[in-house]
């Protein structure tokens, strides 16, 4: 076995990584420092080089053995890069970039905040533009609790579902109970313990001193009764309730929600999990002058976007797609891909948006998801954040982003997220909550296409993947059909305010658009007259275009999934003219639009597969129109410029018994195509 490994290694060594080494050299990255890896199946190396007399930002460069190319994803390259560091590594001498090759394909990563894929690397004479990522020895530590956790929790799905099974009864049924073990645990490490006591029968526990793995142990069946009360008493507390525009008070888990495992052996389990973490060297920030101390690490030792990134991966490797609820669950390459042009787009056009305040002193910058599920746009849009204020607070504050107190004031104020589904709201609000953003705004409603809650020109940026496709009925199904029709009719007749009923007509309108109005209630005849579309002829993925064009505030930028059949079908003609405006042949501009189409790029048929659907669809990308400043209740007639148009025939995986299989070494061609936006290709 040993001369086995040994053989594996040099020609790894040999056959892949010195022969790339060459190629780096000749592009002038032409210092090398080999690295040890623990692993006999892989080698790796850091390069660098200077430019301009400046050293530049290292490379992390990794061959992996074939058949290991699940390996090449931005979060495993991350943990991996920092984890074969030396102890004593100078914070200016992390990678910022990695490479991963295994003989046959070639993956590049930026490795900083928020790691993600990369179509290229940068050249000699680019590279030393980007920031500098800082070795927080927190950081480091973190992302080795990455590994432990996301290995433990999937263990622990596995112990519930297959041999300690529980009072639970699917694998959701066990994520949620998950995400209320760590609701518990982030209420006892961030708060007084003067504000953890709760009743229990004629007692006054401590969630402190009940809450551990050696109190379970010695108490069994009545600890589990005592830990469930203990939910039951901080589920609603105060400091997780938020609160809408329209001033409802929502709390992570309802009255009717109860913590429902009872072995004790799952809770050992889970508490040794998250609770016996071993000791931390962080930086501690609780006086004037920040030092270095050693503590027992906990949760809240480990940073905000590796736990929430923890948590994020455990859902969508474990949630259960069947009943349609995978379409909440929006493949990582395509949130990854929206958010990146969002925010290149936002940062090198309107950065000031990321700093500013309102009249009332709260960030003026506002995110939203309508139809959120678990709020995966959210949570990228959250590291994309942090990274755009470490370029925009400065060098004096980066990369300390998360502790500048304009970083948490947006955490609480400038994250907005609605579903109708109940579960993925609880679920969403955990994930923010393991990231610091307990507070997001995020909650249940019964349909975000009309919920006052929502509040048009609220938002400087809207990333969602709205639910499309109309319902079939068959035959006897008659008083269903009935049923959804009065029910969408009702909706409709709200997307008509920017409809004029013509004199003396009934059900004929004229058109006038206004920044706060709709209009997708109805649809232009031939003639050019407006009349009320049926329930079941329009798809809601264009009444989601509509409503989310009346959320964004004038200049606002909207990234939305769409069925093809929007942007193609000469029947929904009339949505894009509605989107942009129409055509005048003798200038070849466009007037009347909404919007400006800023991008479309196809996305591959089996994209949603896991959600149950082939259908085909595209990221569509637009800019609500400005408002005149005479007359703010309607648009300026602005110029559509060209639109960046882009296929991907692959996303990086293809689904293999009902999962996304990244070991295949398929392109993410979604890498290049933002590669290719970025730099205006």
């Amino acid at each position: 076995m040993a001369k086995m490994a040994e053989k594996i290694e040099v020609s790894l060594q040999e056959l892949v990584l010195e022969p790339y080494l060459k190629k780096l050299k000749a592009q002038q990255f032409d210092r090398v420092e080999p690295l040890e890896v623990s692993d006999s199946d892989q080698a790796a190396a850091i390069v660098w080089g200077s430019y301009q007399g400046i050293a530049t930002p290292r490379i992390f460069v990794w061959a992996i053995a074939p058949g290991q190319w699940e390996k090449a994803n931005a979060d495993e390259v991350q943990s991996t890069s920092w984890g074969v560091m030396p102890a004593d590594t100078p914070e200016d001498q992390y990678p910022q970039f990695g490479i991963v090759l295994d003989g046959e394909h070639t993956a590049f990563f930026d490795i900083s905040y928020p790691a993600h894929e990369i179509d290229r690397l940068p050249t000699i004479q680019e590279i030393n533009e980007y920031k500098r990522i800082k070795a927080d020895p927190t950081y480091k530590w973190s992302l080795k609790m990455y590994d432990r956790l996301m290995r433990g929790f999937d263990a622990f799905h596995e112990q519930v579902y297959q041999n300690v099974k529980d009072r639970v009864s699917s694998k959701n049924d066990i994520i949620l109970e998950v995400a209320k073990i760590l609701y518990l645990e982030s209420f006892r490490l961030n708060h007084d313990p003067s504000e953890l006591e709760f009743q229990y029968k004629d007692q006054t526990l401590q969630l402190d001193q009940v809450f551990t793995v050696a109190y379970v142990r010695e108490h069994q069946e009545n600890a589990v009764k005592q830990i469930q009360a203990a939910f039951d008493h901080f589920k609603s507390h105060p400091d997780y309730v938020v609160t809408t525009d329209a001033g409802d008070a929502h709390a992570i888990f309802d009255e009717q929600t109860h913590l429902l495992l009872a072995r004790p052996q799952n809770y050992e389990t889970l508490l040794d999990l998250i609770q016996n973490l071993g000791p931390v060297t962080h930086n501690s920030h609780r006086d004037e002058s920040p030092k270095i101390v050693e503590a027992k690490g906990t949760l809240s030792h480990i940073a905000g976007d590796v736990l929430g990134r923890v948590f994020d991966v455990f859902l969508r490797g474990k949630f259960e797609s069947k009943g349609g609820l995978g379409v909440y669950l929006t493949p990582a390459p395509v949130k990854q891909a929206m958010l990146s042009i969002a925010f290149h787009d936002i940062t090198t056009e309107t950065p000031e948006l990321l700093n500013a305040r309102d009249e009332k002193g709260l960030p003026l910058f506002r995110f939203c998801d309508p139809a959120c599920g678990s709020y995966g746009f959210g949570v990228v849009a959250m590291g994309h954040l942090e990274r755009a204020l470490m370029e925009i607070l400065g060098k004096e504050t980066a990369p300390d982003a998360r502790r500048d107190p304009l970083f948490r004031e947006m955490c609480e104020h400038s994250f907005v997220g609605a579903d109708s589904a109940p579960t993925m709201i609880t679920l969403a609000r955990v994930n923010m909550a393991m990231l610091g953003a307990p507070k997001a705004k995020i909650f249940y409603t019964d349909d975000s296409l009309i919920s006052p809650q929502l509040k048009p020109c609220s938002f400087d940026l809207i990333c969602t993947n709205p639910p499309f496709g109309t319902p079939k009925f068959s035959a006897n199904q008659a008083k269903a059909k009935k049923a959804y029709e009065d029910a969408k009719e009702r909706i409709l007749e709200e997307f008509r305010s920017d409809l004029r009923t013509r004199e003396g007509k009934r059900d004929a309108y004229d058109y006038e658009p206004t920044v706060l109005g709709r209009a997708m209630g109805a649809k232009p005849d031939s003639k050019g007259v407006w009349k009320p579309v049926k329930p079941t002829s329009i798809d809601p993925a264009v009444l989601f275009i509509d409503r989310c064009l009346q959320l964004l505030k004038p200049g606002g930028r909207l990234l939305i999934v769409v069925p093809d059949g929007v942007l193609c079908n000469s029947g929904d003609r009339y949505v894009r003219e509605y989107i942009m405006g129409k055509k005048d042949e003798t200038t070849g501009q466009f007037h009347g639009g909404k919007a400006i189409v800023k991008a479309v790029i196809s996305l591959p048929a089996d994209t949603f597969k896991l959600s149950g659907t082939g259908a085909k669809t595209s990221i569509l990308y637009l800019q609500k129109r400005k408002a005149r400043e005479d007359d703010p209740e309607r648009f300026q007639d602005e110029l559509q410029g060209s639109v960046f148009m882009a296929v991907a025939d692959t996303l990086g995986y293809v689904v293999k018994n009902n999962v996304e299989d990244y070991s295949t070494g398929v392109s993410n061609d979604l890498a290049a195509i933002v590669g290719a936006y970025v730099r205006g290709e």
